[in-house]
């Protein structure tokens, strides 16, 4: 192969200063076949194959090859074949005795020809597409898997990521009402995936039937909801990849953090930085091209979703509301009602007729017991037998003055001091702890342990008012006599 210098130079010789062709061949040592071709064109014309070159020995073979290729379609991708591995399965099986070349080289093309091509896709303002992606993080202190809600704007690439303990129906609804917020403005259309939380079932016609947390959505904001092929991530490849970058540059090194509000709020900030970066192939920043989007978004309703699950349910004997394989307490007053559960991100909430009965923070976990001990106190009132065995109560952080308050009620009153230790606790269903506490101790102090003085002294407090004890209601306690002072008494000071 002749370089482009040599053409030129050969070029030259013979079309600008006039000299034939014998002559420079001659002068540049060259065949005048070689020095023709040069005349003929202006670069080198490269080598061109006439005919595909036969391959004698693999050509019965190529059939086996294609079916290897075929069946490592739906091997696991770490246990597929190379084309070194298929080379020696040829050999050892088949008797092939040609070369590892050849082999490679048509692995190499049908594997090309496999390969699926996409087109260039235009983004208008004002859309967007969602998914969730997994990481670890240490929450907490706890080292556990994270899902994150990612949104993006495929004209701008503007995202907004909220990390959750769980992918759940309240997780994605929060997610969009969040992010709704974050942008200030509702998108035209959103793309997802064929996720079960937003479809119930994909019809024959490839219509969807969609989830009712997921119609009560798109009914509350009015967005146009879309869905890719099944199995196809690349039809929303923007947020696919949005989900990649947070976990490469949002949580690599592993994020720690004290709570999901504290790592959430790290998350919005982060979010908010990168509207100042550039995204591709783009000269104007990602926020530049976000006002854009903003300007075509829908604005907002004037009261958000409340982003939660609901669910019917049913109290039991023991006063429980069983809400995702958990058991929540509500007052012993409603057992076997039924009921409303609101499955919230962090906590939930039960209804009874319309009207909220109990709120509980959210837990995670597998069969656990959710009580709280107000709940059973007008039960075990009744019950008193039950104050030291009640499940519900087990754990309870009381300050200790509470326990003393209960050995002198029952040193004094026996089993009755009992009973009337569970009506002080029963103050704290309508007061606060740190008002009956403060109650318990001065009643302590004053030497009037019970539960008519601590209620008094509880209320003087609210009241911000002194407390007037009436101790009649107390007849243990020594009396105090009190007389008119008089002139005589003050002689003996003088004696």
């Amino acid at each position: 192969m002749f370089a482009v210098e040599s053409y030129a130079a050969v070029r030259r010789f013979v079309f600008i200063e006039g000299h034939s062709q014998r002559e420079a061949a001659r002068v540049f040592g060259l065949s005048r076949e070689t020095v023709g071709k040069m005349c003929r064109f202006s670069l080198p014309p490269g080598y061109t194959r006439t005919k595909p070159v036969e391959k004698p020995k693999l050509g019965p073979l190529l059939p086996v090859i294609d079916a290897i290729l075929a069946a490592d379609g739906t091997a696991p991708v770490k246990q597929r074949h190379t084309a070194k591995r298929i080379f020696e399965r040829l050999r050892d099986e088949h008797g092939f005795a040609g070369g590892y070349t050849v082999v490679k080289d048509y692995v190499r093309i049908s594997r090309a020809r496999g390969r699926e091509t996409f087109v260039p896709l235009a983004h208008p303002p004002g859309h967007a597409q969602v998914d969730f992606g997994e990481a670890v993080g240490v929450i907490g202190g706890v080292r556990q898997k994270i899902h994150f809600f990612c949104i993006d704007l495929p004209q701008s690439d503007a995202c907004f990521v909220k990390a959750f303990p769980r992918e759940t129906t309240e997780a994605f609804l929060d997610g969009h009402v969040s992010a709704f917020a974050f942008f200030g403005g509702v998108p035209l259309s959103i793309l997802y995936d064929n996720t079960k939380i937003a479809v119930a079932k994909i019809c024959g016609d490839g219509k969807r039937e969609r989830t009712r947390a997921f119609t009560e959505l798109v009914s509350h904001y009015l967005f146009r909801d879309r869905f890719g092929r099944p199995g196809k991530g690349n039809d929303k490849g923007k947020v696919e990849g949005l989900v990649k970058f947070a976990r490469r540059c949002f949580m690599t090194p592993v994020p720690d953090a004290a709570s999901f509000d504290a790592f959430n709020a790290e998350l919005e900030h982060r979010c908010r930085a990168r509207q100042a970066e550039r995204a591709g192939r783009h000269t104007a920043t990602i926020g530049e091209r976000l006002v854009a989007d903003l300007a075509a978004l829908r604005p907002l309703p004037a009261v958000p979703l409340e982003p939660c699950e609901k669910r019917a349910a049913r109290v039991s004997s023991t006063a429980l509301v069983r809400y995702r394989t958990n058991d929540y307490s509500v007052p012993t007053a409603y057992g076997f009602q039924d009921v409303v559960v609101k499955g919230f991100v962090d906590e939930v909430v039960i209804l009874c007729g319309g009207q909220e009965i109990a709120r509980h923070p959210r837990c995670y976990a597998e069969g656990a017991f959710i009580a709280e001990p107000l709940h059973y106190l007008a039960l075990i009132e009744t019950k008193p037998g039950a104050l030291d065995q009640a499940a519900a109560l087990q754990g309870w952080r009381l300050p200790e003055v509470f326990q003393h308050l209960r050995h002198l009620l029952e040193a004094r009153m026996g089993n009755r001091g009992k009973r009337e230790f569970i009506q002080v606790l029963r103050l704290l269903e309508a007061l606060p702890l740190d008002i009956v506490t403060a109650a318990v101790t001065q009643a302590i102090q004053i030497g009037a342990p019970g539960f008519d003085a601590v209620k008094l002294i509880a209320l003087a407090r609210i009241e911000r008012r002194p407390a007037r004890l009436d101790l009649a209601a107390y007849p243990h306690l020594p009396r105090t006599a009190v007389k008119t002072t008089s002139a005589a008494d003050y002689a003996v000071l003088a004696a």
